[in-house]
């Protein structure tokens, strides 16, 4: 079937700003299930009093999640993306669901069976959580730069949507009976309806736009074979004259893609191994005893998603975007000096420096993950793109698992901290 906007420019193209819109729901809905996770971790530090659920969970989850892509990224030319997106944000509804299931056949109750019940769900997001995100990273990486921003925005929209409903049901349930357990019920609730909406956005309306047909065409066209099923789902047929030349097909493998960016890489790594070691796990049981009491650490990880989320906007500012490789570099090492920053200021420090500091904290990750991510893709055929999107995705999430472990030794020297 002949597409009408198969010579146009993508400038000229309808539906940019509509595909904005939906990677920004679809970020939303590919982190607001382990968000959910993280803001609520005041509840389950009620229930599971002993059993450290903010790091615990997040331990649980990483491993999961880096094994996941690493699996996704080693096949990923040879993978149905549609299937692969579908799967995942499933995934992540029954087991957002099932949260809301373990605690109500448990009745809030804690102990180790309904914490291993909790650690099984926290597991299968990290399975939904890469198969999610590589996929989509890589599919909008063979797109225009705006939508990678897009779907990296509701990423951090999710967080700061997330903080702000938690402050709202907490104020809402402080004085009710069991209130903390109906805050979190009614968040668990909300965040299995945004991802069964990122089901029907994903499967019904993103492939159909005119821009996304575009850019799938072109990436056929350039050898991809994952985008022929959302080709199909748009109503492209008989792709396969756009895909056998052999000129066409020819890409750079994977390990000469990672070699190429190898720097692009290991900042991102150690972007997250930064940010890791501090937020969540410090915040909640390391920042001691504050005139906000329980609100503490509420307030310090909504104030981290509310930067995070400015940050990942700030490229958008064209003399704010950092293009220049050694200065990213600079940029991302130069934010481990946050570290010491962070220990002096828990040890001496006041309530206002410390959320002067988680902010720049939240800032500098969400504006420095963007300038990579839209960055990097620039230059490549659409096969190479996505693959190129997948590996950033493996060390994004191995640099989480790193700082989620280095985030432990936070706990040397203190006491009751095992």
């Amino acid at each position: 079937m002949a597409d009408r906007y198969e010579n146009q420019p993508p400038e000229k193209l309808q539906g940019k700003y509509q595909a904005m819109v939906v990677c920004c729901i679809l970020g939303i809905g590919s982190l607001v299930s382990w968000n959910s996770m993280l803001t609520i971790a005041d509840y389950y530090y009620k229930v599971f009093p002993d059993y450290h659920p903010s790091r615990v969970l997040t331990l649980v989850y990483q491993p999961f999640a880096l094994g996941t892509i690493l699996i996704l990224a080693y096949h990923e030319s040879k993978i149905n993306t549609r299937k692969r997106n579908l799967i995942g944000y499933i995934l992540f509804t029954i087991s957002t669901f099932l949260l809301i299931v373990l605690d109500l056949a448990t009745k809030g109750r804690g102990g180790i069976g309904p914490y291993i019940g909790l650690c099984a769900v926290v597991a299968s997001f990290g399975l939904a959580d890469a198969t999610v995100q590589g996929g989509m990273i890589g599919d909008l990486s063979l797109m225009c730069p705006e939508l990678v921003q897009s779907f990296m925005g509701g990423l951090a929209v999710s967080g700061a949507l997330t903080s702000a409903l938690r402050l709202i049901t907490k104020a809402a349930f402080e004085k009710t009976n069991d209130g903390p357990r109906k805050g979190a019920m009614m968040f668990l609730a909300i965040s299995t309806c945004i991802e069964l909406l990122c089901v029907f956005l994903y499967a019904y309306v993103f492939p159909k736009l005119p821009i996304v047909k575009y850019y799938r065409r072109k990436a056929a066209s350039e050898g991809s074979k994952t985008v022929s099923a959302d080709l199909a789902a748009a109503g492209i047929q008989n792709q396969s004259d756009l895909t056998d030349d052999d000129s066409k097909n020819q890409r750079l493998s994977n390990k000469e893609l990672l070699i190429q960016n190898i720097d692009y890489a290991v900042n991102l790594f150690l972007i997250y191994v930064c940010t890791l070691s501090i937020f969540p796990g410090f915040l909640y049981e390391n920042t001691g005893q504050h005139g906000l009491g329980d609100w503490y650490a509420l307030v310090l990880v909504a104030m981290y998603n509310c930067w995070d989320l400015v940050g990942r906007y700030t490229p958008l500012v064209k003399w704010l975007k950092i293009e220049n490789r050694k200065l990213i570099t600079i940029a991302v090492l130069s934010r481990y000096l946050l570290i010491p920053a962070f220990y002096f200021t828990a040890k001496y420090g006041d309530q206002g420096w410390m959320i002067m500091l988680i902010s720049v904290l939240g800032l500098t990750n969400g504006h420095l993950t963007v300038c990579i991510m839209t960055i990097a893709p620039k230059g490549y055929k659409g096969p190479e793109q996505n693959a190129l999107g997948n590996l950033l995705v493996i060390f994004l999430l191995g640099g989480i698992f790193a700082g989620v472990a280095l985030d432990w030794l936070w706990l040397i020297g203190k006491k009751n901290a095992f």
